[in-house]
């Protein structure tokens, strides 16, 4: 528990140059912001203050599964410019419990999505993991992206799910039980999970770069952006690849209200706003 995070962003705002302030900050990609012990020590909310308090210009994102976050909607609508995210992978609340067992249910996080929206703070979502079961039930991924329009949600998130080797033991015990094609959605997703985990993607596409442009993590680099403004290194031979593959996520739809889904669909991918399109472009992740 960092007891002197707000301590610590008044300091680090207070000698930010003004060229830096433009660019995007998320709270937060490694831990949630709104953990139990925030209701207690209250840092997050801290941190929102303190932006709040220097007029921070660029755009301020959180990233949660907790309901709490709306205790802090006065703070949110204050600053210029805010906007939260939820991580929500089913619509099915036992499945929710079984995946994420201390976390929100599902039903929870939707109704915070839609909370959110009626107190007019932009959202969108993270389809964190991508369940391989949609691609042999495609009625749930369906379902899962008209209930987050229902709620308001303007962009979604995905990524592949991380079979590691003691999710897979415990994921194993219950597929048991579950039709052949499931089992096999399964199996073909951590071959693919296998294969790729040195180009997996990271969970989000922010920059701090104040240009844009998306980042992009992977495990054995760090970020980059298209217009090669990263502020970190990447591998000369990863480099092409990787930003035509940003390029592609990033590319407009032609219909507007949204992203287009990327080259490598289910990786990463943002998709448009609205039931409709959604589901015209649920083929493409579900191949995933």
């Amino acid at each position: 528990m960092k007891k002197n995070a707000v301590e610590l962003a008044r300091k680090e705002l207070a000698k930010m140059p003004e060229t830096k302030r433009r660019g995007t900050m998320l709270l937060s990609s490694v831990t949630d912001p709104y953990q139990g012990h925030e209701t207690k020590y209250r840092l997050t909310r801290g941190i929102l203050r303190e932006l709040k308090a220097v007029e921070y210009p660029g755009l301020v994102r959180i990233l949660t599964k907790s309901p709490v976050v709306t205790r802090d909607i006065d703070l949110l609508t204050s600053l210029p410019r805010a906007e939260v995210g939820m991580t929500v992978t089913t619509t099915d609340d036992k499945v929710s419990r079984w995946l994420e067992v201390r976390a929100p249910l599902a039903s929870r996080r939707l109704r915070t999505l839609a909370e959110l929206n009626e107190a007019g703070i932009p959202t969108y979502a993270f389809v964190g993991p991508l369940l391989p079961h949609f691609a042999t039930q495609r009625e749930l991924l369906d379902d899962l992206f008209g209930r987050l329009v229902d709620a308001g949600v303007s962009e979604v998130f995905m990524e592949h799910i991380n079979l590691k080797r003691y999710i897979r033991e415990r994921m194993d015990q219950v597929l048991a039980d579950e039709p052949e094609d499931v089992r096999e959605a399964y199996l073909q997703a951590r071959t693919r999970s296998t294969a790729n985990s040195s180009t997996r993607s990271w969970r989000s596409c922010w920059t701090n770069t104040g240009c844009g442009c998306a980042s992009r993590r992977s495990s054995t680099t760090t970020t980059t952006t298209p217009c090669g403004r990263g502020s970190h290194p990447r591998r000369d031979r990863d480099r092409d690849r990787d930003r035509d593959r940003v390029r592609g996520r990033r590319a407009r739809c032609a219909s507007g209200g949204g992203l287009r889904s990327p080259a490598t669909p289910g990786v990463g991918a943002v998709v448009p706003a609205g039931p409709a399109v959604w589901r015209r472009h649920s083929s493409a992740v579900r191949r995933a």
